[in-house]
C-alpha cells in the first residue's frame, strides 16, 4: 500500500472502504481456519491407534457450541492458540463461535461469508445465543441476519438480545431469577496508577446504607485534613473525599474510633432529641454501646492480611524503584507506604528466589510449590492469559519427566511449570514436548513443529535450529545457546 500521505481525499476515502472488506476477509478467513481444525479434530479419540482404554485424563470428544454443533476434542485448543497468538481458552471460543455460526445461525453466517458484516459482531451473537434449543435459535438469526451489517454494533446486539428473549421467554424468566440470587464482591485490576475499581452485588438497602456511611465518613473527613493521605493544604472533591471515606471501611476499628470521636465531639441537643427525628442507621450508636466502646481495645478488631512483595537489591540500598506487590501491581515506595500506613507489620523471613531447592519425591513439596509460584505467578504455557496467584488451583508439572529409577533431586526449582489441569492434560496426552531452560523459562514444541519459548516476559517464536540448540545433548553447546538466548530477550527488553 502506497503512504497515506500520498493521496488526495477522494484516494483516501476509496482506501478506507477497501479495508473494510479487506479487514472482513480476514477475520473470515480465521473463523474459517478455526472450523477446519475443529473438523480435523472431530473423530473419537478412543478410535485412535495405542488408545489406552479406561484412561480418565485422556482426550476426549466435548461440545463446545450450542445444540445441534458437532462435538470436537477437548484437547485440541491449545496447538491452535499457540498458531494463532492466543491462549487456548481464547481459542476454545472462536472454535464455539464459528461453529455456532455454522451449525445454529446459518444466515447470520451467509451475511459475514459474503462480506457484508463484521464477524465480530456475529460472534457475539452467538456467543449470547448458545444457551438457546435449535428451534428458539432460528427466530434470533432471522431477526439478526435482516439487521446485522446494515445498522451499527451496538443496535443489532440490542435486537439480539431482545429476539433472544423473546424466543424463549421461560428461560429468560429463570435467568433473571438465578441472576438475583447472585451476589459479590470484586476488584478490577490495579491501574498504572495504583488504583482499584471496588465492583460489588448488594441487597438495595445495604448498597443505601453503605452510601450513607461513605457520605458520614467524607464529611468528617472533610473537616480532618489530618486524616487524609494527601498534604493537609490540598483540597479534595466531593468524589474524592468520597473514595478516601470508603476506604475507611476496610479499617472497622480505626473507622469505629472515627465515628466514636465525632458522636464525642457534636452530642444531640435536646432540641434534636425532642423533634422525633430518627438518627441514620449509619452512625446511630446507644449510649451504652459508646460506653463499652471507648473502654474497649479497638486494635484488636482491625483485619489480618498477608502481602507478598518484590523488591529488587537496589531499591532497599536506596536507588529509586518500582515494588511489585502480589495481588496489587507495581507501586512506587511512596504509595506502598500509603498502603501499610495504619496498620500493624510483621515481617516474614526473606525468601531467596535465587536459591535452588530439589527433593528426591514425585510430588513438589509446599516450599517449592510456594517458591515456584512466587517466581512465576501466571501459568507456564504458551500466550497464556491466566494468573491464578498464590491461591489458585494449579498443576506443577514434571517438563523432564520424572522416573521412578532416575537419579535423586529430579524435583525441585529446576523441574517445575506451574500448568492449568487442562493444559496439564493436554500436555501430557498429546505428545507437546518441553524443556526447562531456566528457572522462569521453558521451551515448548507442539505436536506440529512449533516452537515457543515461554518466560516472564511473555511468549516468544524460535526458530527449530535455535530450540536445537537450547536442548543440545552437549552440556558446553547447551549452556551456551542459553546463555544467548537470555542475553538476546534482556537486549530486546
Amino acid at each position: 500500500m502506497d503512504s497515506p500521505t500520498d493521496l488526495d481525499a477522494e484516494q483516501t476515502l476509496a482506501l478506507a472502504g477497501m479495508l473494510v472488506e479487506r479487514r472482513r476477509m480476514v477475520e473470515l478467513d480465521d473463523l474459517l481456519i478455526a472450523a477446519h481444525w475443529a473438523a480435523l479434530h472431530s473423530t473419537d479419540p478412543r478410535e485412535d491407534p495405542g488408545y489406552i482404554r479406561g484412561q480418565v485424563f485422556g482426550d476426549k470428544l466435548i461440545r463446545v457450541g450450542g445444540e445441534g454443533t458437532p462435538r470436537v476434542r477437548e484437547l485440541c485448543f491449545l496447538e491452535l492458540g499457540v498458531a494463532r497468538q492466543v491462549s487456548a481458552r481464547a481459542a476454545r471460543s472462536t472454535v464455539a463461535d464459528v461453529l455456532d455460526l455454522q451449525h445454529r445461525l446459518p444466515r447470520t453466517w451467509a451475511r459475514v461469508e459474503a462480506l457484508q458484516a463484521d464477524a465480530f459482531v456475529a460472534r457475539r451473537v452467538a456467543a449470547k445465543s448458545r444457551e438457546l434449543s435449535l428451534e428458539a435459535i432460528a427466530t434470533v438469526d432471522a431477526t439478526v441476519a435482516s439487521v446485522i451489517g446494515t445498522l451499527p454494533a451496538g443496535r443489532v446486539l440490542a435486537i439480539a438480545e431482545a429476539a433472544i428473549i423473546e424466543a424463549d421467554q421461560q428461560a429468560h424468566t429463570e435467568k433473571v431469577e438465578a441472576e438475583r440470587r447472585r451476589r459479590f464482591v470484586g476488584l478490577s485490576r490495579t491501574d498504572e496508577h495504583g488504583l482499584r475499581t471496588v465492583i460489588a452485588r448488594i441487597e438495595a438497602g445495604d448498597a443505601v446504607w453503605i452510601d450513607a456511611t461513605v457520605d458520614r465518613v467524607a464529611d468528617i473527613l472533610g473537616t480532618r485534613a489530618d486524616l487524609r493521605p494527601e498534604a493537609p493544604g490540598d483540597d479534595l472533591t466531593r468524589d474524592e473525599l468520597r473514595s478516601v471515606a470508603f476506604g475507611w471501611l476496610a479499617r472497622p476499628a480505626e473507622l469505629l474510633q472515627l465515628l466514636l470521636e465525632t458522636a464525642q465531639q457534636s452530642e444531640p441537643s435536646e432540641e434534636a432529641e425532642g423533634s422525633g427525628v430518627e438518627e441514620s442507621r449509619s452512625t446511630a450508636i446507644s449510649e451504652r454501646a459508646l460506653a463499652l466502646f471507648r473502654k474497649a481495645d479497638l486494635s484488636r478488631l482491625a483485619p489480618t492480611a498477608q502481602l507478598y512483595l518484590h523488591l529488587h537489591q537496589a531499591t532497599l540500598d536506596g536507588t529509586p524503584g518500582v515494588a511489585r506487590v502480589e495481588g496489587i501491581g507495581p507501586l512506587l515506595l511512596e504509595q506502598l507506604t500509603a498502603l501499610l500506613a495504619h496498620t500493624r507489620v510483621q515481617v516474614h523471613p526473606l525468601l531467596d528466589l535465587a536459591e535452588q531447592h530439589a527433593v528426591d519425591a514425585y510430588e513438589h513439596p509446599e516450599a517449592i510449590r510456594h517458591r515456584v509460584r512466587l517466581r512465576s505467578p501466571a501459568e507456564a504455557a504458551p500466550y497464556a492469559n491466566r494468573v491464578p496467584g498464590l491461591r489458585g488451583k494449579v498443576d506443577l508439572d514434571h517438563p523432564t519427566p520424572y522416573e521412578t529409577t532416575g537419579p535423586p533431586g529430579q524435583t525441585g526449582d529446576h523441574n517445575a511449570a506451574p500448568l492449568t489441569r487442562t493444559t496439564h492434560r493436554t500436555k501430557t496426552h498429546l505428545g507437546y514436548r518441553v524443556a526447562q531452560i531456566g528457572t522462569t523459562a521453558w521451551l515448548w514444541r507442539t505436536p506440529h513443529g512449533l516452537w515457543r519459548v515461554v518466560d516472564h516476559r511473555g511468549t516468544h517464536p524460535i526458530s527449530g535450529p535455535d530450540a536445537d540448540d537450547l536442548t543440545s545433548n552437549d552440556p558446553l553447546d547447551r549452556t551456551l545457546a542459553r546463555l544467548w538466548w537470555r542475553h538476546r530477550e534482556h537486549t530486546a527488553a
